[in-house]
């Protein structure tokens, strides 16, 4: 007799999803793939990351200089796992975009079991596969922006609430509400869009008594106030002496830039945070960026140029004029259609997110009515009518702030990604049961048919400007399947004709997610659509037209030769400017104002001191707005360099760069402005090609 056998526990058997397996494959392809060409990718956030590398002080704040002079303006949390990688593979351009990738594909992983466990396997699939074929999130889930790892821990903290609703246990619920404060410190207030749809749902599922649901969720809110605040709090505890400055903020403060520029003001479209070199808003007369109220307009503020294109580009989208109720610059990183109901519709943001959107509204409608238990009263809720509850609750509120908000970027709306995959893959699996169990005598009997119409319709206004002949395929063959579906119902082909109306509503999405991968895009303002393919981003850059990682070869070596023991390469008005050098050789650049070179983040008297100890020596201009005391200072005493020291020989006279007024003994320093690539002409004389410099005479 073998007594192994009486002990030996009985084999597990794991059935394998070779479907999902599938998926998961097409995302990590999709948002994998050739990035390693992503070059410096978003290089305000891999000057940091290089930053972060150098020392745990400026890891554990975010600084975007090696100095810690300043932070990003965002928390540094998503920065910490990039620089980790960073860390482990060395600073290359994959390395800092490796970690959104796996976020990326671990959020399609969590979409899966979100939604199989309560309505199938074939539901949990096509949300997956909604999820891997959202344009922006492919995009997104390319470059080192924060949005592809918010999604994930906010998908995670869905599927810890599931388990804390199944288990009636309080640790999965306050750990769920956790990493909701997690998320805020990944990209602040845009985390808690998903609050309301929390709280709701377990006070609607949890099969307890209402009092003990209430002392649930209110631990479960102190869980979220604790993870939430304990970065914030401590960093604004700190004696500012000893850490970066809050770059974003006004104040110094990262509860402050929470609130303010990463909260109200994107709702506003006020421009406390960004000066007059975004504006938030858009003169339909001129085109030319707003100016936030109590602010002057630079002197040298000038319409920039990138090479034959005004900036701002439209990688991933067509070229639009400004007009009244447009929010931002027109194109690509402000292009967000004009404010109203149906804004997500619109062909600025709806090519980047909405192409399953109105599937998934039909598809809640149809869910709601199929899922209810016709035995009880209408308000009576069974479970799956609470799961698309918690779906429609993250929709909602998600879809009514991009309603109205006058100041985000198109890559946002990522946020509206989980819901519409999900009520998509429900959808899909609701309707069809609908169909199948109705006659033709009733309205639910017709919801698929024209759920199929109704998104192929939407979708081919969207491939017109590109597709024209695309438009009438995808319109007429929707249209022949609704109608063969209607007139061959009980048929065993409708089964087929069913896949074949799926397949026709993801082929344009699809290939408008697969633009990026092709294009091997790892954008600072990541996006897709066609003409990625026509455009010379060669997949890193600032895709939207803010900025470009140009970096003067000769002004830089000019620099390096004569840093002596200065603590600062140089000195430059924004962030932008500065990016690229510190990518290039690791030394501190003082970005002086931040992202925008608005941020009050240095003195004049401050500024002073530094060139008086000879810890700066050179200045930049840009040609971007700054501190106006400081470059009026840097303007009265600053003199020339030579331009044949700094200046490339195939600068094109596009990017002139005039100097500034003359100068005056500081000391026994030399302070210098040298201008090169990629800047526009400061106030000075006009015409003229040389830079400036301070030095005793």
């Amino acid at each position: 007799m073998n007594i192994d056998s009486k002990v030996r526990p009985k084999a597990t058997h794991i059935k394998f999803d070779w479907i999902l397996t599938v998926i998961l494959i097409l995302a990590l392809f999709l948002y994998g793939w050739q990035i390693w060409k992503a070059g410096s990718a978003n290089a305000f956030y891999t000057a940091a990351i290089k930053s972060m590398t150098e020392s745990f002080k400026n890891f554990w704040y975010g600084s975007f200089d090696p100095a810690g002079y300043i932070t990003v303006d965002k928390p540094p949390i998503a920065l910490w796992f990039m620089a980790i990688s960073a860390k482990i593979f060395g600073l290359h351009g994959w390395s800092v975009v490796l970690p959104s990738v796996l976020f990326g594909v671990g959020s399609v992983y969590l979409m899966f079991r979100l939604v199989a466990p309560y309505f199938g396997k074939i539901a949990g699939h096509l949300a997956a596969l909604a999820m891997t074929l959202t344009p922006i999130v492919v995009a997104d889930s390319r470059t080192n922006n924060m949005d592809a790892t918010l999604i994930f821990f906010l998908l995670l903290g869905l599927f810890l609430l599931e388990k804390a609703v199944k288990s009636k246990k309080g640790l999965p619920l306050l750990t769920s509400f956790a990493l909701i404060g997690i998320a805020f410190n990944v990209k602040m207030l845009q985390a808690f869009m998903i609050l309301p749809a929390m709280y709701l749902f377990y006070w609607l599922t949890a099969n307890e008594k209402w009092q003990q649901k209430l002392k649930k969720l209110t631990f479960a809110t102190v869980s979220l106030l604790i993870f939430t605040l304990a970065l914030p709090l401590s960093t604004d505890m700190t004696s500012a002496k000893d850490r970066p400055y809050i770059g974003g903020s006004q104040t110094n403060s990262l509860m402050e830039l929470a609130f303010g520029y990463n909260g109200t003001e994107r709702l506003l479209g006020q421009t406390t945070g960004t000066g007059g070199t975004f504006g938030g808003g858009m003169n339909s007369k001129k085109g030319q960026p707003t100016i936030a109220k109590g602010q002057k307009r630079p002197a040298n503020m000038k319409s920039v140029k990138n090479g034959n294109k005004n900036i701002p580009a439209i990688p991933g989208g067509k070229r639009q004029k400004g007009g009244p109720g447009k929010a931002g610059i027109g194109g690509g990183a402000f292009d967000i259609g004009s404010i109203g109901p149906f804004r997500l519709f619109q062909s600025s943001l709806g090519p980047q997110i909405s192409w399953l959107l109105p599937f998934a509204i039909i598809g809640l409608i149809g869910g709601l009515v199929f899922y209810r238990d016709r035995r009880k009263r209408w308000y009576s809720l069974t479970h799956k009518q609470k799961q698309l509850i918690l779906w429609t609750s993250w929709l909602v509120p998600v879809y009514g702030f991009f309603s109205v908000a006058s100041f985000f970027h198109p890559y946002y709306t990522i946020m509206l990604a989980p819901p519409i995959a999900a009520l998509f893959g429900i959808g899909v699996t609701a309707l069809s049961q609908l169909f199948n169990q109705r006659g033709r005598s009733s309205w639910q009997f017709y919801l698929l048919p024209i759920a199929i119409v109704a998104t192929a319709a939407l979708q081919s206004w969207y491939v017109h400007a590109y597709y024209p002949w695309l438009t009438w395929i995808i319109l007429g063959v929707a249209i022949i399947i609704s109608v063969s579906l209607v007139s061959l119902a009980s048929h065993p082909i409708t089964k087929p004709l069913l896949i074949s109306g799926l397949l026709t509503i993801l082929i344009a999405p699809a290939w408008w997610s697969l633009t990026p991968t092709i294009a091997a895009e790892s954008a600072m303002i990541p996006t897709a659509g066609p003409s990625l393919l026509t455009s010379n981003q060669n997949g890193s850059g600032m895709g939207g037209g803010m900025g470009n990682n140009q970096v003067n070869s000769k002004m830089l070596s000019y620099l390096k030769k004569n840093q002596g023991i200065a603590k600062y390469l140089f000195a430059t008005s924004d962030s932008t400017t500065a990016a690229p050098y510190i990518i290039k050789t690791g030394k501190a650049v003082m970005a002086m104002g931040g992202f925008n070179g608005t941020d009050p983040a240095i003195t004049l008297k401050e500024f002073k001191q530094l060139v008086r100890t000879g810890q700066l020596k050179y200045y930049y201009d840009s040609g971007k707005s700054g501190n106006s005391a400081i470059i009026n200072w840097i303007k009265k005493h600053a003199t020339k360099v030579k331009t044949n020291l700094y200046q490339e020989s195939s600068t094109k006279t596009s990017n002139r760069l005039t100097g500034q007024p003359s100068s005056q003994a500081l000391g026994n320093h030399r302070f210098s402005n040298p201008g090169g690539q990629g800047t526009t002409p400061a106030a000075g004389k006009k015409g003229t090609n040389q830079t400036s410099n301070w030095s005793k005479k």
